[in-house]
């Protein structure tokens, strides 16, 4: 079975894909620290406002956990909101903070290794699939 913190981080994957900001939310800390290339911020309503410019889709393709950490590539894709269209794509990679089985942090990163880096991960820390 996999562990809590791995189940929350992709629950929340599936919110932000369905297009579902209340439960994305929902399955955030209040108080969710939101870190990438332009600065951090907190909360909720900056995690809904991020979602609603973004309009990105995050596919997991491989994930990393140790204790309450938890480290994900992914393969993003960037919509254009007015037509849909694909503006972007690129492969990023996101370090997890997880409290309370609620996503706390969000810190996305480049690349699989500058993530694992800042997690203090390493190959060996790979969530074995199930």
């Amino acid at each position: 079975m996999s562990a809590p913190e791995l189940e929350a981080v992709l629950a929340w994957h599936g919110a932000l894909n369905a297009g579902d900001p209340e439960r994305l939310a929902a399955l955030s800390h209040p108080e969710v620290e939101i870190g990438g290339p332009r600065g951090t911020a907190r909360g909720r309503q900056v995690l809904e406002d991020w979602v609603g410019r973004a309009n990105v889709r995050l596919e997991p393709l491989r994930s990393f956990h140790r204790g309450r950490a938890v480290v994900v590539e992914e393969a993003a894709t960037w919509r254009d909101p007015r037509t849909g269209e694909t503006v972007g794509e690129a492969t990023v990679a996101t370090v997890f903070a997880v409290e309370d089985g609620l996503v706390a942090g969000i810190f996305r990163h480049d690349g699989l290794g500058d993530a694992l880096r800042s997690a203090g991960f390493s190959e060996s820390d790979r969530a074995r699939p199930e």
